[in-house]
């Protein structure tokens, strides 16, 4: 083999080299890449998550006192119902009251 074709094999190694190491820095770069935007997708995805549960839980929170200041008042109702029918029988148990102590 003449000098020249050794020259010619030696540099295309070399450029093949050069190439099989650039793709494999290029490769290196696109992993690399795919991770970083991986890893913000992950990142993404819990914060929209935690707000969303976040909104949740507000709203739960929000019906949640609704129904009990609704159950308050309708409870207050009751009582208050429940009072003025005691006040109404009052006269009437004092009435007896007086009776049995008057009679016994």
């Amino acid at each position: 083999m003449s000098f020249e074709a050794i020259q010619q094999v030696t540099s295309a190694e070399q450029a093949a080299q050069a190439r099989k190491a650039a793709a494999q820095e290029e490769a290196l770069r696109i992993v690399a890449e795919a991770e970083r935007g991986g890893k913000q997708l992950v990142a993404d995805a819990c914060a929209k998550a935690e707000a969303k549960a976040k909104q949740m839980m507000a709203q739960a929170e929000a019906r949640a006192a609704e129904t009990s200041k609704k159950t308050m008042a309708d409870n207050a109702a009751s009582c208050a119902a429940m009072k003025q029918q005691a006040m109404g029988r009052l006269d009437r148990a004092a009435d007896l009251i007086v009776g049995k102590v008057g009679s016994g």
